[in-house]
């Protein structure tokens, strides 16, 4: 599985003019020690199928993820100046590396398979072991796609239904998002991203990568995360979580506020048929506490009962 000779990044970099480009959120990696590091957390190996790797840019982190025995690469770039860095990788690994050109954001989960060399249909009913997305993510798309993503595991939808397991996914956040995302309770970066993160996902921060890494350095560190989709579910199907992402807006709109004080504001937004089921909330959560107190299963237990009496929240 060892990759041939290739120029190195650094010099396509210069040879292709490759700067990076703030609107779409770019920051380059050029230090392959930094990117071995990033793969080693994810503990590919031969008996992972698929990787799937959002914005290679020039194609470094790419290059240590050949270096492992995963025999299949997916890379979604949007950008078309990197076309031929990527082809060139394609074309050096005999196409064990399938480059996709088109923004993440808006590629199907079924092209992406396609792509691969394989049915989404087929690869539901005979699930591969396993599956790995990874990307050092551009900061201007990194929250939406997560978001895109986190609404499709509970009915494992797409790249998350093909495998038993789900798709692990170990991206890089800049470090604020990524410590939103893995903030335990009663912290004070616990927001809504970590309850809706934590709902469908186990979180681990496995890597920091300080901004000095980066080409142009950006103003913040980044870190990567690890997410691996729950072995036991929380949620029961997407409309739950939906209820569960507007139930967190609604009281982390008011954090500073009680639980109790909250739910009170939320009898009264919801209709009169209701109110009662509402304010049967103080079975599930403590109306002392503040919002970031409450834990994940609290909240999923809270949009299960929402959703059951058929509760929307505004």
């Amino acid at each position: 599985m060892s990759l041939p000779k290739l120029p190195a990044i650094r010099e396509l970099v210069k040879l292709f003019g490759l700067s990076a480009k703030s609107q779409l959120g770019q920051n380059f990696i050029l230090d392959k020690n930094i990117t071995d590091k990033i793969v080693r957390t994810a503990s590919l190996a031969a008996d992972t199928p698929l990787v799937v790797e959002v914005g290679p840019g020039p194609g470094l982190l790419t290059r240590s993820i050949l270096d492992t025995p995963v025999p299949n690469v997916v890379v979604i770039e949007k950008d078309p100046r990197f076309q031929p860095t990527l082809t060139q990788l394609a074309e050096a690994t005999q196409h064990r590396v399938k480059v996709l050109q088109g923004d993440a954001l808006r590629t199907p989960h079924a092209a992406i398979l396609e792509k691969a060399g394989m049915d989404l249909t087929t690869a539901r009913d005979l699930p591969i072991p396993s599956v790995h997305i990874m990307g050092n993510l551009p900061f201007n798309i990194a929250t939406p796609l997560l978001l895109q993503w986190l609404h499709m595991i509970p009915e494992a939808q797409g790249l998350f239904g093909v495998s038993n397991k789900g798709a692990i996914m170990t991206l890089m956040f800049q470090k604020e998002v990524g410590d939103r995302m893995a903030a335990p309770v009663s912290s004070h970066e616990r927001g809504r991203l970590a309850v809706m993160t934590q709902s469908v996902c186990d979180v681990e921060k496995v890597y920091k990568v300080p901004s000095t890494v980066f080409v142009p350095k950006p103003k913040v560190d980044a870190s990567v995360i690890q997410m691996t989709p729950k072995k036991v579910k929380l949620l029961d199907d997407a409309a739950t979580y939906k209820t569960l992402e507007n139930l967190l807006r609604f009281y982390f709109t008011k954090k500073r506020k009680t639980v109790g004080h909250i739910t009170k504001r939320l009898i009264k937004e919801v209709g009169s048929e209701h109110q009662e089921s509402v304010a049967a909330l103080e079975d599930i959560l403590d109306f002392q506490a503040r919002p970031s107190d409450i834990d994940t299963p609290a909240y999923c237990q809270a949009a299960k009962h929402l959703h059951h009496h058929g509760i929307f929240i505004p």
